[in-house]
């Protein structure tokens, strides 16, 4: 009885540990595309201040 609690209690900590590395590989990604995203952001951000300075040129 106490091997099959033994067992199954090391199955779910393997478990947790499986999802943990799981979800941090994700978090990882996440903050790469957020990064990537944020540069984009920037970049468009630029451009249209660059065309308001032309239109109040005009």
């Amino acid at each position: 009885m106490d091997q099959e609690l033994f067992a199954e209690l090391e199955g779910r900590i393997e478990a947790l540990i499986e999802k943990y590395a799981s979800l941090r590989r994700e978090n990882e990604l996440l903050r790469e595309e957020n990064s990537r995203l944020l540069k984009e952001r920037d970049g468009i951000k630029g451009k249209i201040d660059g065309i308001l300075r032309k239109l109040e040129g005009i």
